[in-house]
């Protein structure tokens, strides 16, 4: 084989796989074109802390290798995590404002893994919250200022704590 058919037969295949993970990216979004985070801050709502964060990835509930494509949570970002009286905005560079009230975050815990992430044990921050009725993902964030262990009290008094809404 000739040096100039090998270097055709990687480049074809290198062109394939992009091709590959292009449709790929497309069912994705196309699948999860019906769901949308909520947009925007409420009126008055009263800030109680900001820390910087990277937002890692928002994923099935208790499947954190399987990605969901939300509106505007589709890619990696960096930006602002937000706590208020009311709930929980995500600031993200280049998107708008999501914001995630208190009836809507059911917890907030640590994690370690997401779909592209992999950190030291416990040092990404997961928010579960209900994006829809009977609908829960996972929102993952790997907290840039202090630790997750600062936040974590803040937004576990937030969290309503049950899968339905109702206070235990």
């Amino acid at each position: 084989m000739s040096r100039e058919l090998a270097i055709a037969i990687t480049i074809a295949i290198a062109v394939l796989i992009l091709a590959a993970m292009v449709v790929g990216w497309r069912r994705r979004l196309r699948r999860d074109s019906a769901l949308t985070a909520p947009i925007g801050v409420p009126e008055h709502a009263e800030v109680t802390g900001r820390y910087e964060i990277l937002y890692v990835a928002t994923t099935q509930h208790d499947q954190p290798l399987e990605r969901l494509a939300l509106k505007p949570l589709a890619y990696r970002a960096r930006g602002e995590l937000v706590l208020t009286d009311r709930g929980v905005a995500l600031s993200l560079d280049g998107s708008p404002t999501v914001f995630i009230a208190s009836a809507q975050l059911i917890t907030a815990d640590r994690a370690t893994v997401a779909i592209d992430r992999v950190v030291e044990p416990k040092g990404l921050i997961r928010l579960v919250w209900r994006i829809a009725d009977g609908i829960l993902v996972d929102s993952f964030l790997r907290p840039a200022s202090v630790g997750p262990q600062q936040i974590l009290p803040e937004l576990e008094r937030l969290s309503t704590g049950t899968e339905n809404g109702e206070q235990s």
